[in-house]
């Protein structure tokens, strides 16, 4: 697979830290429903439909993660545990009652295109234009910003739920925060 973090004229596919900052100050004030649909894309590198799976049974508080069914496998049994804030994981409780929902009911019950559509005006709402200003920049964003704070590759890939190592080492091409400081020193 010839993938890359840029398009053929060289424009990035994903959204760097200021932009996700950004975006979650743009969904702080969106209704409650989009917001923490925008919060669990931007802080578990998810893929919107496997969002759009997410079940209050999938929502495990005490252990501290959601547990996603890893969409692009072959088999339906496979699942990944995403490690999530105590400050995600209370707004999902306080705003969808999770405790009072069936435990297979989606959280979301949206349609794949109401979904990306909520994640447009989020981006849009948040200034963020451009191929990057989508629910999979988002996931881009993720992994780029995950690297950059030091978290093994090994475990992101575990956390995307990327099959092969390479896959999740192409967001190593990312110009981050290590590199600009490595880069710096030449500059000296």
């Amino acid at each position: 697979m010839n993938w890359s973090l840029y398009d053929r004229q060289g424009h990035r596919k994903y959204l760097t830290e200021a932009e996700r900052r950004a975006f979650a100050k743009a969904a702080e004030r969106q209704v409650p429903e989009v917001r923490t649909f925008c919060m669990v894309l931007k802080d578990t590198g998810c893929r919107i439909s496997e969002a759009l799976e997410l079940t209050p049974d999938h929502i495990d508080a005490e252990a501290g993660v959601i547990v996603f069914r890893s969409l692009k496998k072959r088999r339906d049994d496979v699942h990944r545990a995403v490690p999530a804030s105590r400050d995600l994981l209370d707004l999902l409780q306080d705003i969808h009652a999770l405790d009072q929902m069936a435990p297979d009911a989606p959280i979301w019950p949206w349609h794949r295109m109401t979904a990306h559509r909520r994640v447009k005006e989020v981006m849009g709402k948040a200034g963020i234009t451009g191929l990057h200003a989508t629910a999979k920049g988002l996931r881009h964003g993720f992994a780029v910003a995950a690297l950059e704070r030091g978290i093994p590759l090994n475990m992101l890939q575990k956390w995307l739920g990327h099959a092969r190592l390479t896959t999740t080492a192409i967001y190593g091409d990312a110009v981050g925060a290590e590199e600009r400081k490595m880069a710096e020193k030449l500059w000296r």
